[in-house]
């Protein structure tokens, strides 16, 4: 046993895959059908856990723009830059200034480019991180390290972490969300719980008139189904009996109880009917939407309401994602897409008094080369040596930049901060000691900071 684990992580594989079999087998001997109703926290292996030590935030929304945002057209504009587009930057290369302009917002007066005029008014609830750098400038490896923290391979996600660490405040729902209309580079493994419980693993959740396959259950069919699940259950019970180590099939079980209870609970969640014409407008919504990435951005306001812990907004929608390596241009629509609902759901969550216990973090896998090819100066490479990630809500500095680049924004000039330090920071916000969150796998103790990964606590309210 490992005595660095939380408390709930003092029970051995077989002790989650028995308590979440006691749960369905419970049921079924009540003649109940399969749904989240438990007898207490034990039976529900996603029951709520506290964390190590007072958490400054209960959930997270993860906002990732994927394809590489470049750092010098958004949040660290470089006037020098600027200056001196043109200029010789090595063989057939040249310096690239921005096709934007900035300008400073709020009391704090924080720079943004004028691609995210509604994001700058909310500059004063946020932390501009403009010092990160990663180990992988290849899209797909990149994404699975801002994710994973993977440096090589797959291993869980963030989103499944949290899950494993927090469990979730609603048994009807899952406890990790990811909306995706278009799979990004290296597909759903960016959400995926790999060696941890399968339950951890992400619910896709497709933006569109079908969120979720099979969400509305068929009446004519409702005894049917009760009886081929019980049947299933049984045979499930069977094969399980001699395999009690696989948490796989354990999680099979909990999921046909967890598959009524979304049936009852997510069609309400999806549906904006409730909502003001003043809430909508603020996100830029329109009614009847159920796809645009404010109708995502307002779902995840009302997921983060009804206790999902984890809610991940993957930004792949009809104008493809932010990999410019020619065509700059294409940012602003792109920009147009997701500034205004994401500063509306900044200050949505203030208003509500959500902000302060949610952590919006807004990330890409990499940043953009300040400079370019002398032969296609309307585009940028892929730069993992310098970028910028924001975070707000969740017991973080308003108003607040960590990290600088250089005024090209090539080097990195104050308090580098690796993808590592990152996922380590989000985990303190959460109440969590990364160094002690772990899991025993392959003979081993694994972790989502690897063996690196240091609290920047400057960003820490």
């Amino acid at each position: 046993m490992h005595t660095q684990y939380i408390a709930r992580h003092t029970l051995t594989r077989r002790d989650l895959v028995k308590r979440s079999l006691l749960g369905a087998i419970g049921l079924g001997a009540c003649g109940m059908s399969p749904s989240l109703v438990f007898s207490g926290a034990d039976d529900n292996p996603l029951a709520p856990q506290p964390p190590h030590f007072p958490a400054k935030a209960k959930r997270v929304i993860l906002l990732f723009m994927p394809g590489g945002v470049s750092h010098v057209d958004t949040f660290d504009p470089k006037p020098t830059l600027n200056k001196d587009h043109g200029k010789s930057f090595g063989k057939d290369r040249a310096l690239a200034g921005s096709l934007w302009n900035s300008k400073p917002y709020g009391k704090s007066g924080i720079a943004v480019s004028d691609l995210f005029p509604h994001l700058g008014e909310c500059v004063d609830e946020m932390t501009f991180m403009r010092s990160l750098h990663g180990d992988k400038g290849d899209h797909f490896e990149a994404t699975q390290s801002i994710h994973s923290g993977a440096m090589a391979g797959t291993l869980p996600g963030i989103g499944a972490w949290v899950s494993y660490g927090l469990g979730t405040e609603n048994s009807n729902l899952p406890s990790h969300v990811v909306f995706c209309d278009k799979l990004p580079y290296g597909g759903s493994q960016a959400w995926d719980s790999n060696f941890l419980p399968a339950y951890h693993q992400g619910t896709r959740i497709t933006p569109g008139g079908q969120p979720i396959a099979n969400l509305q259950p068929n009446p004519k069919f409702a005894k049917q189904q009760q009886q081929e699940l019980e049947l299933l259950r049984k045979i499930n019970e069977r094969h399980l009996a001699s395999r009690s180590d696989d948490s796989t099939l354990a999680a099979r079980l909990y999921s046909f109880q967890a598959a009524e209870g979304l049936q009852r609970t997510a069609p309400d969640v999806f549906n904006l009917a409730e909502e003001s014409d003043k809430t909508l407008e603020l996100y830029g919504a329109k009614r009847g939407d159920t796809k645009s990435f404010a109708w995502q951005c307002l779902v995840a306001r009302r997921m983060s309401e009804r206790g999902v812990r984890f809610i991940e907004l993957i930004d792949q929608g009809a104008s493809g994602n932010w990999d410019a390596h020619s065509n700059m241009k294409s940012y602003n629509k792109l920009a147009a897409q997701v500034d205004r609902p994401i500063a509306a759901l900044i200050q949505d969550l203030k208003q509500r008094g959500m902000l302060d216990e949610t952590l919006i973090v807004g990330c890409t896998e990499f940043g953009r080369t300040p400079s370019a090819k002398t032969s296609q100066m309307d585009g940028r490479d892929h730069y993992k040596d310098a970028f910028t990630c924001w975070l707000a809500g969740g017991g973080v500095k308003g108003g607040y930049t960590y990290g600088a680049t250089d005024e090209y924004g090539i080097g990195i000039s104050e308090n580098p901060v690796h993808i590592h330090d990152f996922h380590a920071t989000i985990m303190h916000l959460l109440g969590f000691d990364h160094t002690r969150l772990t899991y025993f796998y392959g003979g081993r103790d694994f972790r989502l900071t690897g063996l690196a990964g240091k609290v920047i606590h400057d960003v820490v309210a």
